[in-house]
């Protein structure tokens, strides 16, 4: 399946004005219908050597109003809108057998698919569109084959115009409809929602922990209890905005309470003391640290956004360093819930 997103730009006629992505997956027809009818992208975070994957990675940095054009079986079949900013997601059952070799845990953006009734053919139009690909991360051969191992790429504005332009009406309606109605974005990843109530059921039901140690990791979940404790002794007060009354605090975990053993949930060297606007920010990805405390920001976070939550986001803070501990759930984090694909800084 091939995935064109637009990110944050308008379309009028062939003209794309704003800064415009695509990207690129290819799927099989049956994959394609998956996500389409079930409303979702969904990318492995890496190859099955380990290995980073710039096609995967460029997954963290769709943004909700990015506008989606899906391409599967030679065919631009679907435009979509993101509705959600990416999160960790577990491979969706209906996948079954396919990518058996996958790491269970992905990438994953909710999106609000409408399929074409006239799709395009790429291969049909390579007079115009071979020109405009770019040297690196291009999503079709020069003669309009796809190329295997691939899921996103960003293409530059002017491949993004060429597209609309042989769509036609259609296309550029879809378009223009989505973008108008971008304020209807979802706020919360469905996925991560449902995923985290299963592995909260799954301690709940395990009889071979102590009744005191499941209530423990039942409440980590909220950075609360014993964890909080845990981490207490370790920080003193927010990394970010100084305070340090306990009751504006929450007990972050670096590397998230869905991902983690049940001993690392209450691991105090995995957890930061962040008042609420910072938890959540750094929860979702939008922030990270490096481990000399020099703050990361996403780049599809939104400044003004950070800028009220009193992020200097011009000169970002650095809040210290991190004990060695502390370091590795950190590193956890930057690799696998910031919203930042470092692919990109070289495009």
């Amino acid at each position: 399946m091939l995935l064109l997103l637009a990110k944050k730009g308008l379309f009028t006629g062939a003209k794309v004005v704003g800064h415009v992505r695509y990207w690129y997956p290819w799927f099989r027809l049956l994959a394609y219908r998956h996500e389409v009818r079930g409303g979702y992208l969904w990318s492995p975070k890496r190859n099955v050597n380990q290995a980073r994957n710039p096609y995967y990675d460029f997954m963290r940095e769709v943004a909700p109003g990015d506008v989606v054009f899906s391409f599967a079986d030679t065919l631009v079949r679907a435009i979509g809108i993101a509705a959600s900013h990416t999160y960790e997601a577990p491979k969706p059952l209906e996948f079954g057998q396919a990518g058996a070799y996958w790491d269970k845990i992905g990438w994953r953006v909710d999106v609000r698919f409408s399929e074409l009734k006239w799709p395009l053919k790429p291969s049909h139009h390579m007079s115009v569109l071979a020109p405009l690909l770019p040297s690196r991360y291009a999503p079709l051969r020069h003669n309009g084959h796809g190329l295997q191992n691939m899921y996103l790429t960003q293409l530059p504005e002017h491949l993004a115009a060429a597209l609309i332009d042989l769509l036609g009406a259609e296309g550029r309606d879809l378009v223009l409809g989505f973008r108008a109605a971008e304020e209807a974005v979802l706020a919360t990843g469905v996925g991560l929602v449902e995923w985290e109530e299963h592995e909260l059921g799954q301690v709940r039901a395990d009889s071979t922990l102590p009744e005191t140690e499941r209530q423990a990791i039942v409440l980590a979940r909220r950075g609360q209890g014993l964890f909080k404790t845990r981490v207490m002794s370790l920080e003193r007060a927010c990394r970010i905005t100084g305070v340090n009354r306990e009751e504006h605090l929450r007990a972050s975990h670096c590397k998230p309470w869905r991902d983690s053993t049940n001993e690392e949930r209450l691991d105090g060297e995995n957890g930061l003391l962040l008042t609420p606007s910072i938890d959540h920010l750094f929860d979702r990805g939008f922030i990270a640290f490096e481990d000399n405390g020099q703050v990361i920001i996403s780049p599809v976070a939104h400044q003004d956004a950070l800028r009220r939550m009193g992020l200097a986001i011009e000169r970002p803070p650095s809040v210290g360093r991190f004990s060695p501990g502390q370091r590795r759930y950190l590193e956890f984090h930057r690799e696998n819930v910031l919203l930042k694909s470092s692919f990109l800084e070289h495009l």
